[in-house]
């Protein structure tokens, strides 16, 4: 019997690397050099698979792999059904944040009740902060640099993941609000934690005894 687990490329990966060390998994390439979609690992029984972040809890809804990591962001909008999600690695910190034009009165055109464009790529995310606020918006789903958006004059500000603030600024944007911390988390697919249990409860406990 192996085990599967799900890592997208970047920060993510690089931050669990120290989490597989504690668990005894090394992997055998580093995906960013490797054409690999598919990478052994030193241990005959654990495999990774690399994949985008967005698809992670896809990967292990549908027992794909048996385990992931993903942000709490992407969590957020695929609804996490099927998931179990044992453990927040406190990895790849940011926060999801509304961010606005330098010049543009946030609070008041909040505060008046205008009709907001947003854009977004986090629409569940951005409709449930607004709709608990009482804000009227339209949203604009968009997969690229969130930060055009407002610039080029196609929404009035826009919700995204912030870490340094560095491209906000570069673009002449500030942020107005922020909507919630957001870090990595542990998900695992919940027929493979009763089937596989013997194999995945160790590396769930290395995990946690890691973070803690």
């Amino acid at each position: 019997m192996t085990i599967t687990i799900a890592l997208s490329k970047g920060r993510i990966f690089d931050e669990t690397l120290p989490l597989l060390a504690a668990a005894g998994i090394v992997p055998a390439e580093n995906p960013e050099s490797s054409r690999k979609l598919i990478i052994g690992t030193n241990r005959s029984d654990v495999s990774l698979v690399i994949v985008r972040a967005s698809d992670v809890p896809t990967y292990v809804q549908y027992g794909a792999a048996d385990i992931g990591i993903a942000g709490k962001d992407v969590l957020i909008e695929h609804g996490g059904a099927g998931l179990y999600q044992p453990l927040d690695l406190n990895i790849a910190r940011c926060r999801m944040c509304v961010a606005a034009p330098l010049g543009f009165d946030y609070a008041n055109a909040v505060k008046q009740g205008a009709r907001l464009r947003i854009a977004t790529k986090y629409v569940l995310t951005a409709r449930d902060h607004f709709a608990a606020k009482g804000v009227h918006v339209d949203l604009i789903k968009l997969y690229g640099s969130m930060e055009l958006a407002p610039l080029v004059g196609l929404a009035d500000a826009i919700v995204d993941l912030v870490s340094s603030g560095s491209t906000l600024k570069a673009n002449n944007l500030i942020e107005v609000e922020e909507i919630m911390p957001i870090s990595s988390r542990l998900v695992v697919n919940q027929a493979a934690l009763k089937v596989k249990h013997d194999l995945l409860q160790p590396v769930i406990d290395a995990f946690k005894k890691a973070v803690k």
